[in-house]
């Protein structure tokens, strides 16, 4: 989806990113979510002989708790919040979290915060954080009279009986897909041929990885191996071009090859000719990254030192 009346600030500050991709992966997503709540609510069914409805809100909660579940494990599988030990450590550690603290402190108005609170903590330090987790803890908290009985019963149903199915089908149905395979570790890409080397000064190593995302201190949904594998990719695909454009075109666009921040791509709009003592000047605006929505101007060959390669929009992102 495409918001073309939304200036580019205010996209970047809502975080409205571009979608790359296709139509048939979204529908997949779409199809694996029915799938697992589908047999999420069948397994509780067989628990609770009367129903979810039935089942009162211990069978309803862990229902919407699961299905903000089934939108990380069909629509980000290979994301590190989506992986197994996430998945099922979360719900429980948060379960176990919730049931505590409720039997600890019953009736307190700030129960259900503590237990939230601690369940995030709890799932950092053990390295399974999952947001759903959150509602799972806050539920064993604000629920009824009926679900408090249950104690910590709740781990074992409905939270379990409803992890144990939904997880199963996460691992069959994304494994009708070569390129989405769960959990992450099962996932292996087609290897493309290596390209040769340039000459380059430095190369980012493993180690140089790891130390740049302690200096981030900020947790990344996605695993270390499938980020450092996207960089090696990216690698690869910018040693196939390296050379600076040597023609410059009007209604072109350019881009300076660099990363993050500093990334920027412009749009010639024309380019004026050599005058006396007068290099041929270029008209550009800043089409994405760095200085979107602004305009400016620079000698061709300042232009042409900057530009690495020439760009083209294509499927919702940059292409060379």
């Amino acid at each position: 989806m495409k918001f073309p009346a939304l200036p580019h600030s205010l996209r970047i500050w809502l975080g409205i990113e571009r979608n790359t991709t296709t139509h048939a992966e979204k529908w997949i997503s779409t199809i694996g979510g029915v799938l697992g709540i589908a047999a999420v609510c069948a397994a509780i069914n067989g628990v609770f002989p009367m129903g979810v409805a039935g089942a009162g809100p211990a069978g309803a909660v862990i229902l919407t708790s699961l299905g903000a579940s089934a939108v990380l494990l069909f629509a980000v599988p290979h994301g590190a919040l989506s992986q197994p030990w996430a998945v099922v450590g979360g719900h429980l550690v948060s379960a176990f979290i919730g049931v505590s603290c409720q039997q600890l402190f019953p009736g307190q108005a700030w129960t259900a915060a503590l237990a939230v609170g601690l369940a995030i903590g709890a799932m950092y330090y053990l390295r399974c954080i999952h947001p759903p987790g959150g509602a799972t803890a806050l539920a064993a908290v604000v629920g009824s009279d009926e679900l408090h009985a249950l104690g910590y019963h709740y781990l074992i149903e409905p939270v379990g009986v409803g992890l144990a199915a939904i997880m199963l089908v996460a691992v069959a149905f994304n494994a009708l897909f070569p390129w989405r395979r769960y959990p992450v570790h099962l996932h292996r890409r087609r290897q493309t041929a290596a390209v040769p080397a340039a000459q380059r000064r430095f190369d980012l190593t493993q180690e140089d990885f790891s130390a740049a995302m302690e200096q981030l201190n900020s947790y990344v949904d996605i695993t270390e191996e499938n980020l450092t594998e996207l960089l090696e990719l990216a690698k690869q695909h910018a040693e196939r071009n390296v050379l600076h454009p040597q023609e410059l075109l009007p209604g072109h666009c350019y881009s300076n090859g660099r990363l993050g921040k500093a990334w920027s791509v412009r749009e010639i709009i024309r380019i004026g000719p050599a005058a006396a003592r007068q290099p041929a000047r270029v008209d550009y605006r800043v089409v994405a990254g760095d200085g979107a929505g602004s305009s400016s101007h620079c000698a061709a060959d300042v232009f042409r030192q900057w530009a690495r390669f020439e760009v083209r929009l294509g499927n919702g992102r940059w292409v060379k």
